[in-house]
């Protein structure tokens, strides 16, 4: 294992002038008569190169090794990456030699995949981007992280995040992470470094996690696809509890097809996670199978304008996506979800999220070598610690830590307040949209997932008085897909939300995989150019 260069990373100058016009939603994808670019390849078009011949598992890490290199410390230094994975090369030629010998293990087989650092990993450290856990391996793999290698992916870094899920775009390990499409920009939170990373295309896959929006706003911030599954589809094994009622891992790549593709690996039954035997009759044989280019005709989706209304030109790109589904045969109906959900979701929200930190983060310390903190009231006590920067490159988070302390003076799980909110709260939420969604007769909500463009890293950009719809799918536990819909014209992306009830996630992925196939909106960022000898032979 390897650890990426300390040390703040620089500002790239970037300039961007990107015009959103309804062309540019329909631009092809970029095919040369050579193969199709590494940016713009699928984990179809790779294992179209390894059968051909053309592409080894071994090149396609180095490829990826090579544009870490060149952009995550170097160049625009998005300060991605906390850890790379010295075995990667070796596994991958062990991975090509297994696939000579007797075929691949499934359609991941030889992919390069990097890892939010709050995933367990036994032979990396997972330190959830914080000081106070440096050095920690756990004792074994997550759950999704024993069915990744078992299906044949390569494990190629752990990347950086916010703080135990929550706070700053930052860590006190790695600092700030940086947007792709503009280095002053954030890549939102809180699996911002896997946003950024697969954006840049330092891997072909990566996975988040999500309590109250965190695959999804880096998701739409870097201009990717990502999933926020149902509760449960996913195990939480091995990932570092925020809030179990809410926390699933999610899938993140550059489209569509490979969110299909990933999803068919890691979700399954876990026995160590009771939450997932729902989830035993409610998996597909195959996700990739659901999806379709022609999916948005005849389907009837509801439109939550009450989520717009932040940006007029997010308004504007999500209104020229809604016209595209219209015109491939999609029937569009305005809904709203009650105003009352609407300004009451953030409390119900923190109720549980804060008490439920302060109440699980010791069983997950429990699992740690001796030495490290056990529970809350000790990360808080250790971080008063730390005011000024580490030898190691390590910096105070004062958002974060400060935030520590809240949660620890939040209160307990026998509070009358959470217990209201958890057994009543809760499933009021999940019946209310159930309800909208089935007296409408709706295949998925979509709305954009930001309101508005990604601000200034640090804060301080424009303060929009318009709701956000992000944690309804964890008040609810329903899945919410997000597939890059355009550009404003400084050069920021915007995403569109398809949002819909438990265990819906073929029919969100067909929803969105056609939306993706009709308007290609995806665009490579600015400040990490294609590098030399990286197409894709077919």
């Amino acid at each position: 294992m390897r650890s990426r260069a300390t040390g703040a990373p620089a500002v790239a100058t970037v300039a961007v002038i990107v015009a959103v016009i309804v062309g540019a939603l329909f631009a092809p994808r970029t095919v040369v008569a050579q193969g199709v670019s590494l940016s713009a390849a699928t984990i179809a078009d790779v294992n179209a190169a390894f059968d051909a011949g053309t592409l080894t598992a071994e090149r396609l890490v180095e490829l990826y090794l090579a544009r870490i290199e060149a952009y995550d410390q170097s160049g625009p230094a998005l300060n991605t990456v906390l850890w790379l994975n010295d075995s990667a090369l070796e596994r991958a030629r062990e991975l090509d030699r297994e696939r000579a010998r007797s075929g691949p293990r499934s359609r991941l087989h030889g992919i390069p995949v990097v890892l939010k650092d709050n995933v367990d990993t036994s032979d990396m450290p997972t330190t959830a981007g914080s000081l106070l856990l440096a050095g920690s391996v756990p004792p074994d793999d997550a759950f999704l992280v024993r069915r990744l290698r078992d299906a044949g992916a390569i494990v190629l870094a752990k990347v950086n995040m916010s703080e135990f899920a929550s706070g700053a775009t930052m860590s006190s390990v790695g600092g700030w992470i940086r947007n792709p499409h503009d280095v002053d920009r954030t890549p939102s939170g809180s699996s911002g470094g896997t946003g950024a990373a697969i954006a840049a295309w330092f891997a072909q896959l990566g996975i988040g996690t999500d309590t109250g929006g965190s695959v999804r706003g880096p998701s739409t911030s870097n201009g990717i696809a990502g999933l926020k599954p149902t509760l449960g589809l996913v195990s939480r094994d091995g990932i570092v509890p925020l809030a179990l009622s809410f926390d699933t891992g999610g899938p993140m790549a550059r489209s569509v097809y490979d969110v299909a593709a990933m999803l068919d690996v890691i979700a399954g039954v876990d026995p160590d996670d009771p939450a997932t035997t729902g989830a035993a009759d409610n998996i597909p044989g195959d996700y990739v199978s659901a999806l379709d280019g022609d999916g948005l005709r005849g389907a009837r989706i509801g439109v939550a304008r009450q989520f717009m209304g932040g940006d007029p030109e997010v308004d504007w790109v999500i209104e020229a996506g809604l016209h595209a589904m219209r015109e491939a045969g999609a029937t569009l109906v305005d809904v709203e979800v009650p105003r009352w959900l609407v300004d009451a979701k953030g409390d119900w929200y923190t109720t549980i999220r804060w008490r439920e930190f302060r109440d699980q983060i010791p069983d997950y310390l429990a699992t740690l070598q001796p030495g490290y903190p056990r529970t809350l009231a000790d990360l808080v006590e250790r971080s008063r610690r730390v005011t000024a920067s580490t030898p190691d490159g390590g910096r105070p988070n004062p958002v974060r830590w400060t935030l520590f302390e809240e949660e620890e003076a939040s209160g307990s799980l026998t509070d009358h307040e959470y217990v209201a909110m958890k057994e009543h709260g809760l499933p009021l939420a999940r019946a209310l949209l159930d309800g909208l969604m089935e007296s409408e007769g709706l295949s998925a909500i979509v709305y954009p997932t930001s309101a508005s463009r990604p601000s200034p890293v640090g804060g301080g950009g424009p303060s929009w008085d318009t709701p956000s719809a992000t944690n309804l799918a964890n008040l609810t536990g329903f899945p919410d897909l997000i597939v890059p819909a355009g550009f404003t014209t400084d050069g920021l992306p915007v995403g569109i939300s398809f949002f819909g009830t438990a265990f819906s996630e073929p029919t969100l992925l067909q929803l969105g995989y056609a939306f993706e196939q009709l308007t290609r909106a995806r665009r490579d960022p600015v400040s990490t150019p294609a590098l030399e000898g990286e197409m894709i032979g077919r």
